[in-house]
């Protein structure tokens, strides 16, 4: 199929219905083969996406035509804000990088990878055999499959220095994604009203995971090694925290990796402090020109609260993740995560375990890394040369994400609005910062489909610059 006819099509059929009336019967597909020289497939996939998103509807046998517009009463929902009262945060219903777009642009501002860089035949392949077990069936312990807690806790236990005592499968707790776990966390370790460190810029979701349980955010800079350990004393010192979270591998938005020795001297102030570390290791299977080096691995008293997901590197359906805590604290997440989902899916459970049990995984990981590898180059190369002025500081060593510094002065919110109006759907970097932002930024997903469009977005993006410019 062509990606430029498709989109000549929905451009041209789009101010076509502009200017009809509700319930105009659209172009035949033959008349508008013949008008731009396109094939039946090219025609159809532009009349799905014009259905997608609202303007079309087809009656079958009779034609496809303008959708019309129900003109009915407005409902009124003001009595809601009576009942609800004032949230207790505002906060954004969806993140940009939740949105759906339409099919013919340049989507640069997912969170996931695209299909074919996922291990698709061991999912499909691990699905089917657990739908064949009593998994389908049966209900899994409230913590977690014990067969997937030790894989969880072996993994880490296997980058453990000498002399640290490694985690056990007991110390797992399965989850249905890392997200819930960090609502978790912040209501059973912080507690609302109460001070969490953080790094700026950081994961939205742990922002907004924050904002929902009422903690107070204490943000600290972290640039490209992660943060300076000296910040983080004053930041524990002034605000009387006892926790912090933070990203060391393959960061999102920045992709900043830190030093084993960086996370070492983290770790000393946060059992100086009596505190807890929440190490989100999202990105543990994404790693490109260097390994993953958890923080959790160097400790044994239980001042790491450490989580790993499996959702961007298996699949977004098996949503699975594990939390590794210990002590009291273990206990108190557990009691919070019984009040919310009581236990994950053994379906899924399973089927997780299959596919990282498999043969097959730590090959599909070896071409995983060749892969980011070259999409990420090739994005930073196309913005080298067609945005010299969307600058990148340093190649992430892994992860999915570019975090591309603007021009001072540029609006961002208004740049992303002016790409989108040309195809190329980038995510602002206002939504990464817990305060208010360092400066203009974008977060760009080198891991999303069409890589071979990427010289293509890097024009519109350089485009956009100097009008903005």
């Amino acid at each position: 199929m062509n990606n430029d006819s498709t989109g000549r099509i929905i451009a041209g059929v789009r101010e076509w219905i502009a200017h009809a009336p509700p319930g105009a019967r659209v172009p035949s597909s033959r008349a508008l083969m013949a008008e731009y020289g396109a094939s039946p497939v090219t025609v159809q996939k532009a009349m799905r996406a014009l259905a997608s998103l609202g303007l079309i509807e087809s009656r079958p046998g009779v034609g496809t035509f303008v959708r019309s517009v129900r003109t009915t009463r407005p409902a009124d929902y003001g009595w809601q804000t009576a009942v609800l009262g004032s949230p207790h945060a505002r906060i954004a219903a969806l993140s940009s990088t939740q949105r759906t777009v339409a099919p013919d642009a340049i989507a640069l501002h997912s969170g996931y990878p695209a299909r074919d860089l996922l291990p698709e035949r061991l999912v499909r392949a691990a699905i089917a055999r657990a739908a064949r077990t009593d998994a389908a069936m049966t209900r899994s312990p409230a913590t977690g499959l014990p067969d997937l807690q030790a894989w969880f806790a072996t993994d880490l236990a296997a980058l453990a220095p000498v002399g640290v005592t490694p985690p056990t499968a007991r110390d797992v707790l399965i989850l249905p994604g890392s997200q819930s776990g960090l609502s978790s966390i912040f209501r059973a370790l912080v507690g609302p009203g109460h001070p969490l460190v953080i790094e700026s810029p950081t994961y939205w979701g742990a922002i907004l995971a924050a904002a929902q349980a009422g903690v107070v955010l204490v943000p600290i800079p972290s640039g490209p090694d992660g943060p300076d350990p000296d910040d983080l004393e004053r930041a524990f010192a002034q605000s009387g925290a006892r926790a912090v979270y933070a990203q060391p591998t393959f960061s999102n938005p920045t992709g900043a990796q830190w030093s084993t020795e960086r996370g070492v001297a983290v770790l000393e102030v946060v059992r100086r402090h009596a505190a807890f570390l929440i190490e989100d290791d999202w990105a543990h299977d994404l790693a490109i020109d260097t390994d993953a080096r958890p923080i959790a691995a160097h400790d044994d008293d239980g001042h790491v609260i450490y989580l790993r997901s499996l959702t961007k590197s298996v699949s977004p359906s098996l949503r699975v993740a594990a939390l590794v805590a210990r002590g009291p604290a273990r206990d108190r997440i557990i009691a919070d995560r019984a009040a919310e989902s009581m236990y994950v899916s053994a379906l899924l459970q399973s089927a997780a375990l299959d596919v990282v049990t498999q043969p097959g995984w730590r090959g599909h990981l070896r071409g995983l890394r060749d892969q980011l590898r070259s999409r990420r180059d090739l994005m930073i190369d196309s913005l080298r040369e067609h945005a010299p002025g969307a600058h990148v500081e340093r190649p992430p060593l892994g992860g999915l994400n570019l975090w591309v510094r603007l021009p001072d002065g540029i609006d961002v919110e208004r740049f992303v609005r002016d790409c989108e109006s040309r195809g190329v759907i980038v995510a602002p970097g206002t939504e990464w910062f817990p305060a208010e932002p360092s400066g203009p930024h974008l977060r760009l997903n080198y891991s999303g489909p069409d890589p071979e469009r990427f010289p293509e977005a890097a024009r519109v993006i350089g485009a956009v610059l100097d009008e903005h410019a």
